[in-house]
């Protein structure tokens, strides 16, 4: 038998608890090396629950969930397939070899859209099932313009299949805390945003630039790590560095934002699948989101610093890094 653990990855709206220790990336602890999680068998099958909603049939909740999957499956530069292999009886969750997304009744996640879970090989980070649940106690719709008061089925589905690949959160976005609790979304540079965007509203059918690196980066076509290319660095904050920091690439030429976070004890950040040109760096604390929604509670996430610009423009290459350097940033 093969080491397996399960994952409870992400969970949109309220966030969840994520061990981010790559590139946008999952990762599994296999003899003292992180592993990226990630399928090693393509097409990935997925199965569809034959039990609907309020308002969505099995057969819409299937064939809105296959244009999402065709979304991640259409990105020109990464390597990932699907395959629909059936309706089941199964539940979402369930440890018996099949990855099944169904509506599933949660009341006590009162927050919580939909979440996904890993079953995954512990040594290597070989994925070997995933389940995505969406959660019924809130309205749903299929609609191609979406439905006032409903939530878009394919955009809350192109998120969790984010999940689905390996991808953590993004924390490209801009966020207002609600009078009643939580927060409401004012933009959102990722689809993989951990909070969502408000009810009749299909924004996030549409991947973005940081998705798209991500996934490719994670599942590379032939030649993408040598026309892309990468930056890397640290951050510091009185000579010593920053675990959890924001660090934003801006591209010139594109205007496109590619993002990622320290992720180690030495402050060290490592941002891949860039396009080649000249980039803007900003480093920001994570003070607009719940911290959770990207680490574990656990770990000791410095936000008490101010937002900076990297005071050169960085020049990325092509099939290569540019090189290292140190971000400086000062106290609140």
């Amino acid at each position: 038998m093969r080491p397996a653990a399960l994952l409870f990855a992400a969970l949109f709206i309220a966030g969840a608890v994520a061990h981010p220790a790559a590139y946008l990336q999952f990762s599994a602890d296999g003899n003292g090396q992180a592993k990226a999680l990630r399928w090693t068998t393509s097409p990935i099958r997925w199965y569809a629950s034959n039990h609907g909603a309020d308002g969505v049939t099995a057969t819409q909740f299937q064939a809105a969930v296959g244009r999402a999957f065709d979304t991640w499956q259409a990105i020109p530069t990464a390597m990932v397939g699907f395959t629909f292999a059936g309706f089941t009886s199964a539940a979402p969750f369930d440890e018996d070899g099949q990855s099944v997304l169904g509506f599933a009744e949660e009341p006590d996640m009162d927050r919580v859209l939909g979440a996904t879970t890993f079953v995954m090989d512990a040594v290597t980070g070989e994925l070997i099932e995933s389940d995505i649940f969406f959660n019924a106690i809130f309205p749903w719709s299929t609609s191609e313009a979406g439905a006032a008061g409903r939530f878009d089925l394919q955009s809350v589905a192109t998120h969790e299949i984010g999940h689905f690949v390996g991808l953590g959160h993004s924390a490209l976005g801009e966020t207002e805390l609600r009078p009643s609790g939580g927060r409401r979304v004012i933009a959102s540079g990722a689809v993989m945003f951990p909070v969502a965007f408000g009810a009749g509203i299909t924004a996030d059918r549409v991947l973005q630039p940081d998705d798209i690196a991500g996934v490719s980066d994670l599942y590379p076509e032939a030649g993408f790590h040598q026309k892309s290319g990468s930056l890397s660095g640290r951050v510091l904050l009185n000579g010593r560095p920053v675990f959890g920091a924001h660090v934003i690439a801006f591209d010139l030429q594109t205007n496109e934002l590619v993002a990622g976070f320290t992720l180690n004890a030495q402050g060290e950040f490592v941002i891949s699948g860039l396009k080649p040109g000249p980039h803007v760096i900003r480093v920001e604390p994570l003070d607009d989101a719940d911290l959770e929604s990207f680490f574990d509670a656990s770990q000791a996430v410095d936000i008490n610093f101010t937002p900076v610009f990297y005071p050169r423009i960085v020049a990325v290459p092509a099939g290569g890094g540019a090189p290292r350097f140190d971000v400086t940033v000062t106290s609140k």
